[in-house]
């Protein structure tokens, strides 16, 4: 009973001071918290006690909650013992800040021997959001990583192509990264039957960093389930006029008018620029004779 007042009363203090400012998603962790918060009965000691116990043992991992959050159902939840390996997080240390905080923040670890001020919590989280995006990415390249990816291309949770052929076809695409480094490009998306990456449908995946899914995932993925990759290629447009293709020949020809006007008005601004040279050194020479 003692140990089940000191969680409500720190549940209580975390409530209390989000309130006073905090962020959006330290008030989502707090009602996380408070949700598994057990109310003390008139019933005997036994039946609170089992009480406690059972709902101690629903209690969700910060894991579980953040990827349940809306915006973030676009990750997977990465298993704690993938986390746990030194080996996994090798460079992430000098990419994070707080890093030591934000490890111990994902793994649910609570530290009281290294507690940083109130103040510095919000950035603690920030921290976490990225660490565990990071090591989203890494973890998604490994067999069990790509069994919850495929679980999530079937259920279209990425969408499906904007190239009108493909969408019409239900044909869903994955998410994938310009970049491995942070603050670089947000998210896109990549389509396996027309091999081109456009800007995702949603704008809550387009919200997430690139770095999050990577540059090589999309295409390990489909090296590890080749049956999903189309063996038909989308058809492609043909302009007509009037129902009447249109000639190859006039498409050079519109090219070539352009690349000539192009190069007329480079002309003109070096011509523009010699002259404007000419008249100053022209001053020049006259003010020297002046003098």
């Amino acid at each position: 009973v003692l140990r089940l007042e000191a969680q409500r009363a720190r549940v209580t203090s975390l409530v209390t001071g989000d309130a006073g400012g905090g962020t959006p998603l330290r008030a989502a962790r707090a009602e996380r918290r408070a949700m598994h918060a057990v109310e003390p009965s008139s019933d005997s000691d036994e039946e609170y006690s089992e009480v406690y116990s059972e709902d101690m043992e629903v209690e969700t991992s910060w894991i579980q909650w953040f990827c349940n959050l809306k915006g973030n159902e676009f990750f997977c939840e990465v298993d704690e013992d993938y986390i746990q390996d030194d080996f996994n997080l090798t460079g992430l240390s000098t990419q994070v800040p707080y890093y030591e905080h934000a490890l111990n923040m994902i793994l649910d670890f609570d530290d009281q021997d290294d507690q940083l001020p109130e103040d510095h919590q919000p950035l603690v989280e920030t921290a976490a959001q990225m660490l565990y995006g990071l090591i989203h990415a890494r973890f998604i390249l490994t067999s069990r990583g790509m069994s919850s990816m495929l679980d999530k291309y079937n259920h279209l949770t990425y969408g499906t192509c904007p190239m009108a052929s493909c969408d019409s076809m239900g044909q869903a695409v994955l998410p994938i990264g310009m970049s491995d480094q942070l603050r670089q490009s947000a998210a896109k998306v990549y389509c396996s039957r027309c091999r081109e990456v456009y800007f995702p449908k949603s704008s809550r995946l387009e919200a997430l960093d690139g770095a999050y899914f990577g540059t090589s995932f999309a295409h390990l993925f489909l090296l590890t389930y080749p049956h999903l990759v189309p063996q038909e290629s989308p058809r492609l447009y043909v302009p007509r006029v009037y129902g009447f293709k249109i000639h190859k020949s006039v498409k050079e020809v519109l090219r070539r008018q352009r690349d000539q006007r192009e190069l007329e008005k480079k002309q003109r601004e070096q011509l523009a620029m010699q002259q404007h040279s000419q008249a100053q050194q022209g001053a020049g020479h006259e003010d020297g004779k002046l003098q």
